[in-house]
């Protein structure tokens, strides 16, 4: 007898469910995040080995269209949970040196992937989209990393968190223009009117967000019964990146991003976090890394294939060790305090996951940059630990400081002593 779509679907439901948690603790047992497990073990379900959506019993093509669906809607959280957990009020002492040292390891990659992909002969759209992705990062094997050093909560660790939440954020932002003018149609009046459009988006947005969401939800949270508070911020999400979309023209994980932001200010940011964060980790979000290893097709590789991940790979790590490290030297740190806090800005994440699974359904790039992307991101984050290490344990000589050096800022300010 031949399953049903509703059993055929909550079969590849429990596969993907319980590989990603098995995966996910191997991972952290072997001192990596979970997603990282995660990844690889979707790679391992996909076209690469067992060929998931292939199997006999899957009879219905449109199911892993459907899983991919309720992968994106864990993109949407993971993106409202970064923005709800972030503490800009500690951060706020290392604003100076994160806005140097977040928009210079934007800046760098974007430049250094996008003149990459140039030199493999894709457009300028694909280049600079690789240029994007490779401009987000994730700092939090970095984070795992210095804490057990017990450098975390020194100036190091302080302004690698800063810069890293600046680098998201200006990612994101750039990311939703640059899907916002893709067609190659705008000219200045389409460009001005895009600008006014994102501009009311922001305002309307910040207003509700700022003055009455918190009232909402403590409304919410006073009268409701159970996980009220939760509901009324999964409507919010969804309906910031509805907004973000028709009304500001960008990615909907720019809405999630604020509505997390805005909720972070609420009494009720616990109860929320703690709702929001079991319904994303417990199901959406693993599905969602599962699917892009499901993507993630390894026998297209070729030499060329093979050539272009490894010139891409060193791009990314050094544009973010220049890029971020020369921002925290223009910030005040010592040229060693920079080469450690670039080095720790190395490992991309999330963002970036999101952004080339984004690229690929928008038609930007092909499935095997897709299939780069990921493996870089999988090789970034192994390096990473071992390379923090080293900027800590064995840094290069000429980077030891023989005597007090001023930071860059201040040889710039300094007028002559004459």
């Amino acid at each position: 007898m031949p399953m049903t779509d509703f059993i055929q679907l909550i079969t590849l439901l429990v596969i993907i469910l319980f590989a990603a948690k098995l995966a996910g603790r191997l991972s952290v047992k072997f001192g990596q995040p979970s997603v990282f497990g995660e990844l690889l073990v979707g790679i391992f379900l996909g076209p690469s080995m067992i060929n998931l959506a292939n199997l006999p019993f899957i009879t219905n093509s449109n199911l892993m269209e459907f899983i991919d669906n309720i992968g994106e809607i864990g993109v949407l959280l993971l993106m409202f949970l970064a923005g709800i957990e972030l503490h800009i009020r500690d951060l706020a002492r290392s604003s100076r040196l994160a806005m140097y040292s977040g928009s210079l390891g934007v800046l760098f990659p974007i430049i250094m992937g996008g003149l990459c992909g140039y030199f493999f002969r894709m457009n300028l759209s694909s280049s600079l989209f690789l240029g994007l992705a490779l401009a987000a990062t994730s700092v939090s094997i970095s984070a795992q990393t210095l804490m057990e050093m017990g450098k975390l909560k020194t100036r190091i660790g302080t302004g690698l968190l800063g810069a890293a939440v600046y680098d998201d954020i200006l990612v994101i932002l750039l990311f939703s223009i640059f899907l916002a003018s893709i067609d190659g149609s705008l000219n200045f009046l389409g460009i001005l009117w895009l600008f006014l459009r994102m501009m009311l988006f922001f305002s309307l947005a910040g207003f509700f967000g700022y003055y009455i969401l918190p009232v909402l939800s403590r409304l919410i949270q006073r009268t409701s019964t159970s996980y009220g508070s939760v509901t009324f911020s999964l409507i919010v999400l969804f309906i910031f990146g509805i907004a973000a979309e028709i009304l500001g023209n960008m990615a909907a994980i720019t809405g999630t991003f604020l509505a997390g932001l805005f909720f972070s200010r609420t009494r009720e940011k616990e109860i929320i976090t703690e709702g929001i964060s079991n319904l994303a980790y417990g199901f959406f979000v693993p599905i969602f890394f599962i699917s892009i290893g499901l993507k993630t097709n390894l026998t297209l590789f070729s030499a060329e294939s093979f050539l272009f991940l490894l010139v891409v790979t060193i791009v990314a790590i050094l544009s973010k060790i220049l890029g971020a490290g020369l921002g925290a030297r223009i910030g005040g740190f010592s040229w060693l305090e920079a080469y450690q806090l670039g080095t720790g800005m190395i490992s991309r994440g999330e963002v970036g996951l999101i952004i080339a699974s984004i690229g690929v359904r928008a038609g930007i790039i092909e499935i095997t940059v897709l299939t780069n992307i990921v493996i870089l991101i999988l090789i970034t984050t192994l390096v990473t630990p071992v390379l923090l290490n080293l900027a800590f344990s064995n840094p290069p000589g000429f980077l030891i400081p023989r005597s007090i050096t001023p930071p860059v800022s201040d040889i710039f300010n300094s007028g002559d002593s004459k």
